[in-house]
């Protein structure tokens, strides 16, 4: 029979949908034809099958040879096929059995000697494969990374004589089982690094605890970098959903995945020069941009206000749902985006506004305007705003001689409230619907007024009202109370610094 078929996977997005290879020889004259839906690479893959099957010193049929790549309204793109096409030519032709391809899928790129390269994208179609109960059949450089899927079946091999050697039962290549992954590693960025400024520690002690963001406003050199930098180092460790979902990311990005990142929250710092496609992602073939690439991380924003406010506007949207889609005339592509968004500002244009120098020299029209480029429907979905002041020599000095907290010792605590939320809802505070918001955080009579009234001064919206409840809880469950108190309630309002700012 001069028909085979052979699995392999697309990609899509973060999806990476089931592809069938099938390869039918005909009688006519000698041609190689590639249908359904093939980009260039792929269309390019039958130079490089050629000249791996010959240089493996196999036989090349010189036949009418059509190659469907089924579904046939799936684009393809990428070197990724030319395993699973070269195997199909040979299944085809009969130079290696048909009855063992049913039980694997082939994702590999042939070089002109036949050896196999790795592709991009791998772990998410380890992931896909493993639902299936198939075997998957790699390149070696690829297996450390689709091992990290614990339930699929992995092979790895370094050239197609290996691949041909196991399908005719002649050297099997044994499971790949190295167990050698390497998990989270602690950062070199600790909290103890940071001196004085115990009040910004506080707030990004309740940001990282209930996941919330924050927004750092203060002039040059307070430390607003530094104490971003430390927020991974005090977030709870990443659960192996939430590792493979970002390593998923990675592996389909530009950059790559290295076992390197496996388990380590992201920190993604992009310049106030990145365009709106930079942050969110895009292509003709979507790529995810930097909010996908901060997913179940960070995403530090330094200078908010030097970013162009319509790139500062694509964020709103990710902030509320956790995801973002990209579509283009010919495909779609979903990307998660949860990241905990920090940023930092200066008061003013020149930075030095309010500072014991006095030289700041900008009129009260130069700091509206330089305010006014964060808008208000951005600034109303960050959850904490507050000040980071500079620091007197001989503070820092007398701080030298304090030991502060190390990151594992705030962690802890981090970890605690993270788990009496978890225990709660299932979610970290900030995730929280409003519904759950009104049965999770209700106060006291008093603590109502009070909050109506702040509320009412400040000019704040419904959606700043519940997230000072969510910022509440999170202080309540730091302070491993069961109700919010009037102590939590004031301590949230206190972290809306920039509405106050804007009323005076």
């Amino acid at each position: 029979m001069s028909l085979a078929v052979v699995y392999t996977r697309a990609q899509t997005g973060i999806e990476a949908p089931p592809v069938s290879v099938e390869v039918h020889l005909s009688n006519g004259l000698p041609s190689l034809s590639i249908v359904g839906l093939p980009e260039a690479a792929v269309k390019e893959s039958k130079d490089r099958v050629r000249s791996a099957i010959l240089n493996s010193r196999f036989e090349f049929p010189t036949r009418r040879i059509t190659i469907n790549l089924a579904p046939a309204d799936l684009p393809k793109d990428g070197g990724r096929f030319d395993l699973a096409i070269a195997i199909g030519i040979l299944a085809a032709s009969g130079q290696i059995p048909l009855d063992k391809l049913p039980h694997y899928e082939f994702i590999g790129e042939l070089a002109l000697t036949g050896g196999l390269r790795p592709v991009r994208g791998i772990l998410p179609a380890a992931i896909q494969t493993a639902r299936t109960g198939r075997t998957l059949l790699v390149a070696s450089d690829n297996a450390a990374e689709a091992r990290l899927v614990s339930e699929v079946e992995l092979l790895a091999a370094s050239h197609l004589l290996e691949v041909c050697a196991h399908l005719c039962g002649q050297q099997a290549l044994p499971l790949f089982n190295d167990e050698a992954i390497i998990r989270e590693q602690r950062t070199e960025q600790d909290m103890a690094d940071v001196r004085a400024q115990p009040h910004a520690k506080r707030a990004l002690e309740i940001a990282a605890a209930g996941g919330h963001s924050l927004l750092m406003v203060g002039p040059p050199g307070t430390g607003k970098t530094m104490l971003a930098s430390r927020l991974p180092g005090i977030l709870p460790p990443m659960t192996e959903a939430e590792a493979l979902e970002t390593a998923a990311l990675q592996s389909i990005s530009d950059q790559g995945f290295t076992i390197q990142q496996w388990c380590k929250r992201p920190f993604r710092s992009p310049h106030h020069t990145a365009s709106g496609v930079a942050l969110v992602g895009g292509g003709s073939h979507p790529r995810p941009g930097e909010i996908s690439l901060a997913n179940n991380g960070v995403m530090f924003l330094d200078e908010l206000p030097e970013f162009d406010r319509r790139v500062l506007e694509v964020l709103r949207e990710p902030l509320e749902s956790g995801r973002i889609t990209i579509s283009r005339a010919a495909r779609q592509a979903e990307f998660p985006s949860r990241f905990q968004l920090i940023a930092a500002m200066n008061p003013c244009p020149c930075g030095y506004l309010g500072h014991s120098n006095g030289r700041c020299r900008c009129s009260p029209d130069q700091i509206l305007r330089y305010r006014h480029r964060i808008s208000g429907p951005l600034l109303d979905r960050i959850d904490m705003h507050i000040e980071v002041p500079s620091v007197p020599i001989h503070v820092m000095q007398e701080q030298n001689t304090i030991k502060e907290e190390d990151s594992r010792t705030v962690q802890q605590r981090v970890i605690k409230a993270r788990n009496v939320q978890l225990q709660r809802s299932e979610l970290a505070n900030s995730q929280l619907s409003n519904k759950q918001v009104e049965r999770q955080c209700r106060l006291a009579t008093t603590d109502q007024q009070l909050l109506e009234r702040a509320i009412e001064q400040l000019g704040l919206s419904a959606r700043a009202y519940h997230r000072i409840l969510k910022v509440a809880r999170t202080i309540a469950d730091l302070a491993e109370q069961e109700n919010i108190l009037t102590p939590h309630i004031t301590e949230a309002i206190s972290y809306r610094r920039l509405d106050r700012m804007q009323l005076n």
